[in-house]
């Protein structure tokens, strides 16, 4: 067993917010300053934007590299994209612990991966994806996240410039054509076509419109291959559903497909 500390913030309540801007602030900076060997977000939502021009990304930096895993997805991707663009730094997509780990069923392969990840030992991933993708192999770095919150960042200093990278994606609450213009509007931007490859994560509670005629995310992604040449791949367990992975943002990764087979390593 390991000590586990609950930061007194989890219990601040500002609006929609875990606290007001500067105890949030204040708040990452003293776990930074701790340098815990896991800095375990609570839960996504929003707020994390508000914030960057703020962040102090070199004490962010450091905890890193005293052996800190930051570990959160949704509006973590903010912090974890920006401590890439800054310092380079890595962190990791994974659980959170409200809505993972404070369910009233964890899941098996969401606590075993984490597990694995936090000790050292998880060295890949894998999962099922579309067909048409055998053979594919690429390396580069991972990085990516909410697609929402990814594109809000898009041309600010937080954004990382990753090229040959390997980007992946997860979004909720988000009708397919928005997802299309999310996407499209990275691609028209040139970051998609700078990285090797995109992996599209679990895109969740988006409900039908009868305006769709038939158009689903299968549409979005269909159209989004037509106009890029890099590969997009389907499939990748992570995004806010009960069943994720962990991800290394900011490692190099090797991609490689075999039949359906995606296989993702560090």
């Amino acid at each position: 067993m390991r000590d586990v500390t609950v930061d007194s913030s989890v219990k601040l309540r500002s609006q929609r917010f875990a606290g007001d801007d500067d105890a949030r602030l204040s708040t990452l900076l003293r776990v930074a300053q701790a340098a815990p060997s896991v800095a375990l977000a609570a839960r996504g939502g929003y707020g994390m934007t508000r914030l960057l021009d703020r962040l102090p990304w070199k004490c962010l930096a450091d905890s890193v590299a005293h052996g800190t895993r930051w570990v959160g997805y949704s509006d973590i991707t903010a912090l974890q994209l920006g401590l890439l663009a800054h310092a380079g730094a890595s962190t990791w997509a994974g659980p959170m612990a409200t809505g993972d780990f404070g369910a009233e069923a964890i899941d098996e392969v969401t606590r075993d991966c984490f597990t694995e990840a936090m000790s050292g030992v998880l060295e890949a991933v894998g999962f099922r994806t579309e067909s048409g993708f055998d053979g594919l192999q690429a390396r580069g770095t991972l990085w990516g996240g909410n697609l929402a919150v990814l594109v809000s960042m898009l041309g600010t200093p937080h954004f990382p410039r990753v090229k040959g990278g390997i980007l992946f994606a997860e979004d909720v609450n988000e009708h397919p054509y928005r997802v299309e213009r999310h996407l499209l509007q990275l691609r028209q931007a040139g970051v998609l076509e700078a990285q090797r490859a995109v992996l599209l994560g679990a895109f969740t509670e988006w409900k039908p419109s009868p305006l769709d005629r038939g158009y689903t995310f299968k549409s979005a992604v269909s159209h989004l291959r037509s106009t890029c040449k890099v590969p997009i791949l389907t499939g990748l367990p992570f995004g806010h559903v009960p069943t994720k992975v962990c991800l290394p943002v900011g490692r190099r990764v090797t991609l490689l497909v075999e039949g359906r087979d995606a296989l993702v390593g560090w």
